[in-house]
């Protein structure tokens, strides 16, 4: 796509009176070396000299200069036309250069993105493969097993097709959140604003995880009596997942006779936070900056053990910023953890 361009004279008009100013003062010298002091005639002649030098070298300038700027601009345009501002171009060499070194840097920085998106593609999908195959290779497993002749054994039959099923569950939950934070990213998925009692959901978190708490003995608790309702805006629904992820992931790492304890406390005018507090394991510093990534996990055997997709973290960080809020880690090694996130608070 060809630009625009505006013609710069500063080169011409500096050129034209510095070899004016010179040959005038010259002439003046021989004139007065001859005893001739008229003085209109250098005052002529400098006008004369300042305009042919003037037409000859801004001529020179457009055939051998501006040509060449002309075409440098077209070609970079070429490359990126929305890089550049909708303003006339100079043939300027200093607005050229600038406008060149911005279009370097811009370019240096998009190649370095695209480096680190693409080391996180091959990471995402090496775990998106380990993830799938271990599933897929259980069941494959159990019913090449039951093919072989097991499944004469009903015994072993209903055994084996019970861990097929766990299998399959796990293929499911891993297929069923990787679509959830696809569609959060893509924001296809609407969320479905509404006040509610942020107190009375969490509570009703807890009661659905009471007994998976209870078997690690950690008790889910406030940090306080709630005794006025704390109302919100947000999607009930997905705040509910923001909660059971971040409360069943303290349950996870939490440590035996441990506690789980939730805060809600004023931020500014129209805003809450919500912080899930733990005295678990806690976690290295040199984690938390990658906690939100898709798969990524802490203590990869421990926590394959525990089961889960790897996602829960990335689905929470999504649905919390869908919301336009943002969420928080702390963590120190051995002491704990403390989650947190904004909400808005409702009028």
């Amino acid at each position: 796509m060809t630009r625009k361009l505006k013609k710069s004279y500063k080169f011409a008009l500096r050129s034209s009176f510095y070899i004016t100013l010179f040959v005038t003062v010259l002439l003046v010298s021989l004139l007065y070396s001859f005893g001739i002091n008229q003085y209109i005639i250098p005052i002529i002649f400098m006008v004369i000299c300042f305009a042919f030098c003037f037409f000859i070298i801004q001529f020179r300038v457009e055939r051998f200069i501006y040509r060449r700027v002309k075409r440098i601009y077209d070609d970079v345009t070429l490359l990126d036309v929305s890089d550049f501002q909708n303003h006339p171009i100079t043939t300027d060499m200093a607005t050229l250069t600038k406008e060149i070194e911005k279009f370097a840097t811009n370019k240096k920085l998009e190649i370095e993105t695209l480096k680190i998106r693409e080391n996180y593609r091959k990471e995402f999908i090496g775990n998106v493969s380990h993830e799938l195959k271990t599933p897929l290779f259980t069941v494959q497993g159990y019913i090449l097993t039951l093919l072989d002749g097991a499944m004469e054994d009903k015994a072993i039959r209903k055994k084996y097709l019970n861990r097929a099923g766990k299998g399959v569950e796990r293929l499911i939950y891993i297929v069923k959140d990787l679509d959830m934070i696809t569609k959060l990213e893509t924001g296809d998925l609407n969320l479905d604003t509404e006040e509610f009692d942020i107190i009375e959901l969490v509570q009703n978190v807890f009661d659905l995880l009471e007994m998976k708490a209870a078997k690690k003995e950690i008790s889910l608790a406030f940090d306080m009596n709630y005794v006025d309702p704390i109302m919100v805006m947000a999607d009930k629904e997905r705040i509910q997942q923001v909660l059971t992820n971040l409360i069943v992931n303290s349950i996870k790492y939490g440590r035996e006779n441990g506690t789980t304890e939730i805060s809600v406390e004023n931020l500014i005018r129209n805003k809450v936070i919500v912080r899930v507090t733990d005295n678990g394991e806690g976690i290295e510093k040199e984690n938390i900056p990658r906690l939100f990534e898709r798969f990524y996990r802490v203590d990869k055997s421990r926590t394959r053990k525990e089961g889960g997709s790897g996602l829960g973290l990335s689905i929470v960080k999504h649905i919390i910023e869908a919301h336009t809020e943002k969420i928080y880690v702390e963590s120190e090694y051995d002491v704990g953890s403390e989650f947190s996130f904004t909400l808005e608070k409702a009028e």
